[in-house]
Formats: C-alpha cells, structure tokens, sequence
C-alpha cells in the first residue's frame, strides 16, 4: 500500500507504512500478556517468591518498561518493539509541510541531530508507550470487575449488580472516591473507550491516505512522528555500540582492563538492556522451533529410534524369593494343613472337638478415591452351574438380563435403582435396618465391631453411624465399586 501516497506526491523512502506500524503495534501489545503467563507458570512452582510480583504485575512491568523504553529512546530513538522493525521516532519540524527534502539527502548527519529527540519529548513519548497503556489496562480491569456485571443486568432488566454501592450518609474520602470512581467506569468510561478507538481508526486511515503525518492522536498531541532508520542513524547507532579508542582513550590499559570494564555496574546495566534487541527475535524464532518440533512427526521418529536401540535388563526387585524355596515353602504349608486336618478329624471322632464351624467369607470393599470412604458393594454367587442366571443385587434369577459397563449382568430393575441409589438393599444397609440379612455378613472393616448395649447384650449399630462412614454405591457398580458413566444410560440389555 506504500504506493497509494506516491500518487500524490513524490515517494518518502523514511516513512513507514501503515501495515508496519500495526505490526509493531501488535507486537507491542502482545509482550505484557506474554510475560505475565510465563510468571505464572513460573509462579506454580515458587509461589513464595513471585506471588506478590504477580498480584503487582501491572505496576512492576510499568516500571520496567519505563527504564527500557527510556534506554532505547535516548541510545537509539525509537522504543523497543520500533528498533527491532528499524523504526525511530523524531520531532516534526515547525516548516511548511514539516519536510527538508534537500536537506535530508545532502546533510543526513545535521538534520539527523536537529531532529532528535530532546529530554522533553522522551519523557513526553514515554508518558504515551507507558503511561497511557498502563492506564488504560488499569481502567479495563476495574470496568470489567465494577461495571460489566451491572451492564448485563441493567440491559437484561434485572436487579441492581450490588445495591450497596450506594454512597453511605457519612462517607469517607475513600469511600467517596472509590464511589465515583464506579461511576465514572459505568457511565463515562464506555464513551471514553469508543472516542479513544474511533480516533485512533481516523489516525490510521488519514495516515494511510498520506493526510497527516502522525499515526496516533496521542503522537499528533506531542509533536512526534515514526520514521525509517537511514543511513545517518545506523551510522550513530554503530557508533555508540561499538565505541573506538579515541586520542585520549588510546592509552596502554593494565592486563584483564576490558573485561573488568564490561563487567563494571555502568557497562553491565548497558549491555543487558543492549542485548534485549537479540533476544526478542532469539526467543520468537525458538518459539516458532518448538511450535513446528511438536507439531511435526520428527520428534516422535527419534524417539521412537532411541527406545528401539536401548537395550534395557530385566528388572530386579529385592525381597523376592527363588521358584524352589517358593515350592519348598508351599509344599510344607500343604503338609502342616494336612497335617492339622488328620488330628482334627481324629479329635472329633473321638468326639473331644465339635466339627468347626467355617466362618463367613469376607471381602475388603474398594475406597473410593474423593470421599475416602468405604463403597458397599455385594459379593458374586457362588461358581456352580446352579447359580450361573442368579443376579448378584437380589440373589434371584436373571429378570431382564441387563450388563453394567464393568461386564457383570443384573436384573434390570436391580440395577436401575441401585444407580438410582434407591435399591432396598442399599438403603437398608446404609440405615442399619438390614441386620441378620445374608449380605451383611460380607462387611468388613468398622462394621466387624458392634456396639455394645448397656445390659451387656451385642446390638447392631445405631441407623446414624454407615451414613457418614459408608457410600452406598450409589451411580457404581454393584460389585467392582467402579463409577458407571452415563447412569442408567449406559445400561445395555442382554439378548438370551
């Protein structure tokens, strides 16, 4: 588009064109967001450190961008996203049209010098690159806590956000100024931000048009316009970075003089802020590396290559015993068990001993990895060919065979009420009232030990003690514990 202005008027090599200063512009704007997400991620792992730097973020980068901002307008004329697109900024001269043709081509160095920036116009451009976006991100944060919320609602005709933003009868100042400073975010600030956009859109197309001279209002109200780096300017930059011994400066140094002398705090503070002009370009092309080496299959080639050359060993873990003692020690167990049975049966032949009873088999019941508590879950019938169509909830046969994602078949009405939580069964257990029932032998744990009642006599557990102790299993299934997804929708039933 540089070529619409040199229809007008004779072409200007030294003036940008309006799709370099939005990218500047952009880049510029994305290097506070940028930096705050990386000191947050930072923030995760030494949250005793950085957190107070992240809660003062805004103010802490305003100050470190004033010190840098300020370098690189009085070293090299322009901010610091404007060196990196070879942009400078200059005072607009009091002439007829603002422009010396002549002088420019025939004495680059002189005009160079009267166009310069003056201490009062850096301290003028910095009020424009820091103190205004500081400001204005302040104002959109308070606008989106104080007064986004009540525009909704006022629009939607709903209640007030907060009817205690009131002014109270005695205000404080704080109280007054926090009060109108509300005020203003609700019903000024919205003006504000849409005058400061539409001209902000005039500047760019009256620039783009070669109307005016100033890409911005905020430049136009200085007096500063952005231009080309010519050859007068790399000049003068070349020259302060790489400074030459003078006449006075030639003198013989003492040995190690110039390396003590870079790492000298005058040098030191200037070579940091120099070289922050490598590492913006440094760190968008890493970026775009690690962009392209996880977006691509080379990554995930070479490391499946390196896996396929290693060759691991076979893991060794300690405390394992050999196959043959392993054997041996099973094999005593068989004959001690044996053994025990024959004088056992022996025992009660001779009727000394009463055949003993077989206690009730027991099962751990799964924990459930939020709450921490134990799940109620029903054991599985016995292995037998009788037993092979009876539903573990009711100890009945198969009524509407339905399968559980866990693989296990139910009666459908079971099942839907035990994910339902409304199974008798469950209920019944997670009350207490289900004592001497056949499942409540399968409980372990806090329910092996019964309470006692105080004439001695072994009663069940009062209803109140399983509800905060237990889960019902309620959305699990029956047997696993395992929480099925879906509910009831991931049901499926059973052709026979």
């Amino acid at each position: 588009m540089e070529y619409l202005p040199s229809l007008q008027q004779e072409f200007d090599e030294h003036k940008p064109s309006l799709f370099e200063l939005l990218a500047e512009q952009q880049l510029s704007d994305l290097l506070p967001p940028s930096l705050r997400y990386l000191l947050a991620v930072a923030t995760h792992r030494h949250p005793r450190y950085l957190l107070r730097i992240l809660n003062s973020y805004d103010e802490i980068y305003a100050l470190l961008s004033l010190i840098v901002e300020r370098y690189y307008l009085r070293t090299f004329g322009g901010s610091f996203t404007e060196n990196f697109y070879s942009l400078k900024r200059e005072r607009v001269l009091r002439t007829k049209n603002g422009e010396i043709p002549r002088a420019q081509v025939g004495a680059a160095g002189p005009v160079r010098e009267a166009l310069k920036l003056h201490s009062t116009d850096i301290w003028r451009n910095l009020i424009v690159m820091v103190g205004i976006p500081y400001l204005k991100r302040k104002l959109d944060e308070g606008y989106d806590i104080h007064a986004a919320p009540h525009a909704s609602l006022v629009a939607s005709s709903g209640p007030r956000y907060n009817p205690s933003d009131d002014l109270p009868v005695n205000p404080s100042l704080r109280q007054r100024i926090f009060f109108y400073y509300k005020w203003f975010l609700r019903n000024v600030y919205p003006s504000v931000n849409a005058a400061y956009y539409f001209s902000v859109l005039a500047f760019n197309l009256a620039y783009l048009f070669d109307n005016t001279k100033y890409s911005s209002p905020f430049l136009w109200l200085i007096g500063t316009r952005i231009r080309r780096l010519g050859i007068a300017d790399h000049r003068a930059i070349a020259a302060v970075l790489d400074p030459k011994p003078g006449p006075s400066t030639g003198r013989s140094q003492r040995p190690g003089g110039g390396l003590l002398g870079l790492l000298s705090p005058q040098n030191l503070h200037t070579q940091l802020l120099t070289s922050l002009r490598y590492f913006l370009p440094a760190s968008i092309f890493a970026l775009k590396f690690l962009e392209w080496w996880h977006a691509s299959d080379f990554s995930r080639q070479l490391a499946r290559k390196a896996t396929e050359v290693l060759d691991l060993p076979a893991p060794i873990v300690a405390g394992l015993t050999s196959p043959a003692e392993r054997r041996k020690s099973s094999i005593q167990d068989e004959k001690e068990k044996a053994k025990k049975q024959v004088e056992q049966e022996k025992k009660s032949a001779a009727g000394d001993l009463k055949p003993a009873l077989k206690p009730p088999r027991r099962h751990q019941p799964p924990i459930s990895a939020t709450s921490y508590l134990p799940i109620y879950t029903v054991s599985l019938p016995p292995a037998d060919p009788s037993s092979a169509n009876t539903c573990p909830v009711c100890m009945g046969p198969l009524v509407n065979p339905t399968a559980c994602q866990t693989g296990y078949v139910f009666c459908y009405v079971c099942i839907f009420h035990w994910l339902n939580g409304e199974h008798q069964r469950q209920l019944d257990f997670m009350t207490g009232e289900g004592a001497g029932a056949p499942w409540e032998e399968e409980i372990t744990g806090d329910d092996e030990e019964t309470k006692k009642s105080p004439s001695g006599d072994d009663s069940e557990e009062s209803p109140q003690k399983r509800s905060g102790k237990w889960e019902s299993g309620k959305g699990r299934c029956p047997v696993t514990g395992r929480r099925v997804l879906g509910g009831t929708d991931g049901l499926r039933r059973v052709l026979v």
